[in-house]
């Protein structure tokens, strides 16, 4: 297994990934090869995906806005799970912020989700229950459909 940098050339293997994950929501507007590409654009290098034998296993969307990280659509593979992926990904996710002045970050996890919960946990990322997460749609086209 190998851990590298996501490119847009990787857009629809990463896709496939996400599409077979129950659970996993994805954006119509943000998760097009379209919204992918301007992120990767405005985040070069950052995002990674885990690989294997030519197949796309894992993956993290990665950002920063100058002053913290962001982790998004953390994702491996069902048959690949409990066996370091993940880890692995986070621990090269953080190393490239940190590598960019980056000193902490973020993610968001649904509290129904418990295998991530625990999974991040276990990644030594704190709880936090001290705060309200806030969002706004601002187009209407940028529904999130949820994989069953």
């Amino acid at each position: 297994m190998i851990i590298r940098t996501m490119t847009i050339e990787d857009y629809k293997d990463v896709f496939a990934l996400w599409s077979g994950i129950r659970g996993f929501g994805i954006r119509a507007a943000d998760d097009s090869e379209e919204g992918i590409g301007r992120f990767l654009q405005r985040n070069p290098d950052l995002s990674v995906v885990a690989e294997e034998n030519g197949t796309i296993t894992g993956s993290i969307l990665c950002g920063h806005d100058g002053r913290r990280g962001t982790f998004y659509h953390v994702c491996v593979a069902e048959e690949y799970r409990e066996h370091g992926v993940g880890h692995k990904m986070v621990q090269e996710a953080v190393s490239r912020l940190r590598k960019e002045g980056i000193h902490k970050v973020n993610l968001i996890a649904f509290c129904s989700n418990n295998l991530g919960n625990h999974f991040w946990k276990k990644e030594n990322f704190t709880f936090r229950d001290d705060l309200n997460y806030y969002d706004l749609t601002i187009s209407e086209n940028n529904e999130t459909k949820f994989i069953s």
